[in-house]
């Protein structure tokens, strides 16, 4: 098996091997990977945090050895915090970051990936499991960020994107799309039963999960359509404050911690 390391701020992971296929997810700095084929200037590679999988272009990531594998799995991963800040090699060149990057090893405001070491001097946040209300503090971070298909940092999300990075600012792993996010936690009856930071669900007209959202207080909402928004919550599913009219159909709550 061969493992690699996202050592840019943030790379498109597509659908196929090639730079006109969709994006379906990003790679952010730090993030690490197994390589599960290969095809000319392409790896398919499996994300270690949630399993997904996709192609990314061979000179947009670090080989990284065995080893180096899995002294990152035995770590504790340090998660960079502000919404964009930079990184410094001993060279002084900067790298920009976005908030949820992994900083491996990260010790003394000095993080490594290869044989570059770099300086951190941001705020970080732990990936261990914090109290359920911070989820809310965490979402709000993200508040007007566009909407990007497969995008995950705060200069484009999706849906699924805003939730899992939410939940993983919060020590807490949800799969990558709105599908596979329904297939988790306990189902809940009632928009009532439901807390700040449970999950929302939405779907089409052929019963298919291709929405999420994350609850807020007094039926509100807050989800990536457009941007990430705040909208109205009722039986029916999302008002719009904008445009006066439902957007998405409520298909279940569910209470994932």
């Amino acid at each position: 098996m061969e493992y690699g390391i996202c050592n840019l701020s943030v790379i498109p992971v597509r659908l196929e091997n090639n730079h006109e296929s969709e994006q379906t997810n990003q790679l952010l700095f730090g993030e690490y990977f197994k390589i599960i084929e290969y095809d000319n200037f392409w790896c398919k590679i499996e994300n270690d945090f949630d399993n997904s999988t996709g192609w990314v272009d061979k000179k947009q990531f670090l080989s990284i050895s065995d080893v180096e594998y899995d002294n990152l799995k035995a770590s504790t991963p340090i998660l960079a915090y502000d919404i964009l800040d930079f990184i410094f090699d001993n060279n002084n060149n900067m790298l920009p970051i976005t908030i949820g990057s992994i900083l491996p090893l990260f010790s003394s405001k000095k993080l490594t990936i290869g044989n570059i070491t770099y300086n951190y001097e941001g705020e970080t946040v732990s990936y261990i499991k914090h109290n359920k209300s911070k989820l809310i503090d965490i979402a709000f971070i993200y508040l007007n960020s566009p909407f990007q298909w497969g995008g995950k940092s705060p200069l484009g999300i999706d849906c699924s994107g805003f939730t899992q990075m939410v939940y993983k600012l919060n020590g807490v792993q949800i799969p990558r799309t709105a599908a596979d996010q329904a297939t988790k936690g306990e189902v809940l009856s009632f928009i009532e039963e439901s807390e700040p930071g449970d999950l929302a669900f939405f779907d089409n007209e052929e019963g298919v999960i291709i929405h999420v959202g994350i609850i807020l207080e007094n039926n509100y909402i807050i989800h990536s359509f457009g941007k990430v928004r705040i909208d109205r919550i009722d039986h029916s599913g999302i008002y719009n404050i904008d445009t006066q009219r439902h957007s998405h159909k409520l298909r279940v709550i569910k209470k994932i911690c």
